[in-house]
């Protein structure tokens, strides 16, 4: 034991070691081009019109909310997304609504709540997605991703774009067969998730990574930013940039980390196993949100990047500029960590979402219900393209101009029907109103209800106690669902209370 137990710090300590003197060198390094080319290239100009807006979209995978500083967090860094949010409406109430990272990301490609049908499955050839709508409006489509379930095992996400390129390596991504290094676990593997098929591969894929620059957020968003400046006066454009980062393994460059905890040499847990986080001493929980939050500060970095780019090269005057998410994370609030089947909670389905559209309207805060379903239809909406028709989202260009538009009733979060009989009838969707939150699992299931003023840590259920509030929005749910046009038998499974 005591042998198996330095064994996983020498590793944890050889980890640290590649981080300060490889990938953390690189922090010093510029990441202008030139201020003669910026200059150059801006009064280049794009061929997009005020008719017609290019559209920029940056997803960042398990970003937590309240980890940014526009969202009232002071204590991690994210400068860039804070400025950008500045200068952008900042939603307060948007909300993840199929989950996790391949639904969303269905929602974001078809404009619609896909969970009643689909789930964790290749995009299915006969929903009209993003870039065949936008891209048949005359538009150049670009999309750059190094979320690996996107793209590998013919899950098709890069269908329609006029050009994509993909970032190998992420998460457990069959990548790398090098065993030279990086297959010692820098954990005990009790405390990582998948610490063979994933933690190990992971570490393989990174095996050679020598700078930030190499990291993954940090290529996807270079590829971005490089794009912009080849494409941006060649005529209208959507340029989608999708990375994984902040989402696990969490191994940014150590001068990151030491921002928020310096001189750990304890255990790494990296990719902490979901579920009950009992398994953590303290000072192991307190590091793990370091790593987190050093994640953040790194994508924050490079979205940078990314806006910094758009902005010399006058891109702000002509461009719609989003950044969301798909989900959060559990860092140990109600005694969780991960996501997987922990509760739809706040942590997990509430979201921040960011957006600048040109105009002397913009800035400011929002409180309308916003989820990443309504990305298309706002994009079919500055772009002019034609509507195919399929959308349940909606426009949010009357609010990003500061006009009125009718709220919704209620935000909807829900995983996804698998294929069995027994996934079908495991039922969880929670449903958020202004003053009260249904996690609802179904008519067996053990529902919960929260009254979020007074409680916006879930900590009261007061299902049992408020069984009228739960009831009434439940009913908003079955709206919902009709409204959509689910069929009749999810419809069915999600009508009623359980006894």
């Amino acid at each position: 034991m005591a042998e198996q137990k330095g064994s996983r710090r020498r590793a944890a300590l050889s980890r640290r070691a590649f981080l300060r003197t490889a990938a953390g060198a690189a922090l010093s390094v510029p990441l202008a081009t030139g201020a003669a080319r910026n200059k150059a290239e801006a009064k280049a100009g794009t061929a997009a019109t005020p008719e017609r807006l290019n559209v920029i979209l940056l997803i960042s995978d398990t970003f937590r909310r309240d980890h940014l500083g526009c969202y009232g967090c002071d204590w991690i860094h994210t400068p860039n997304l804070d400025k950008f949010a500045a200068d952008a409406v900042v939603f307060d109430h948007a909300y993840t609504g199929s989950y996790a990272t391949v639904p969303c990301r269905k929602d974001v490609m078809t404009g619609r709540w896909v969970f009643p049908w689909t789930g964790w499955s290749p995009l299915e050839k006969e929903f009209k997605v993003m870039s065949q709508v936008i891209g048949a409006a005359d538009y150049t489509t670009q999309f750059v991703v190094d979320t690996p379930h996107l793209i590998r095992d013919g899950y098709n996400f890069d269908r329609g774009f006029s050009g994509w390129h993909w970032v190998r390596g992420q998460e457990n991504d069959r990548w790398c067969t090098d065993r030279h290094y990086g297959v010692e676990l820098p954990a005990a593997a009790e405390k990582l998730r998948s610490p063979d098929r994933t933690v190990r591969q992971y570490l393989r894929n990174v095996s050679r990574r020598r700078s930030e620059k190499d990291y993954f957020c940090a290529q996807t968003m270079s590829f971005a930013a490089d794009w912009l400046r080849r494409n941006h006066n060649l005529g209208p454009f959507l340029l989608y940039a999708d990375t994984f980062d902040p989402h696990e393994p969490w191994d940014p460059p150590q001068r990151y980390v030491d921002l928020y905890d310096p001189g750990y040499e304890g255990d790494e847990i990296i990719y902490p196993a979901y579920g009950k986080c009992n398994y953590m001493t303290r000072r192991e929980l307190k590091h793990t949100r370091a790593l987190y939050a050093a994640e953040l500060t790194m994508v924050d970095r490079w979205v940078g990047h990314v806006l910094d780019t758009a902005r010399k090269l006058g891109l702000y005057d002509n461009s719609l500029i989003i950044f969301t998410t798909d989900h959060g994370f559990f860092l140990g609030e109600n005694g969780l960590i991960g996501k997987g089947m922990n509760p739809l909670y706040g942590v997990l389905s509430h979201v921040p979402f960011i957006a600048r559209l040109p105009g002397e309207q913009r800035g400011g805060r929002c409180q309308h219900f916003v989820q990443v379903a309504d990305l298309l239809a706002t994009f079919v909406d500055v772009t002019g393209a034609k509507d195919p028709g399929t959308l349940h989202g909606r426009s949010l260009r009357p609010l990003l101009e500061g006009k009125s538009l009718p709220d919704r009733a209620c935000a909807v979060s829900s995983r996804c029907p698998l294929t069995s009989k027994r996934a079908q009838e495991r039922v969880e969707s929670t449903i958020t109103d202004r003053e009260w939150r249904l996690v609802y699992r179904g008519t067996t299931g053990k529902s919960e209800l929260y009254h979020l003023p007074e409680d916006p840590a879930h900590e009261r259920d007061l299902f049992r106690d408020r069984r009228d509030e739960a009831k009434r929005i439940l009913d908003l749910y079955v709206d919902f669902l009709e409204g959509l046009g689910a069929p009749k038998e999810i419809i069915a499974g999600r009508s009623s209370l359980p006894t």
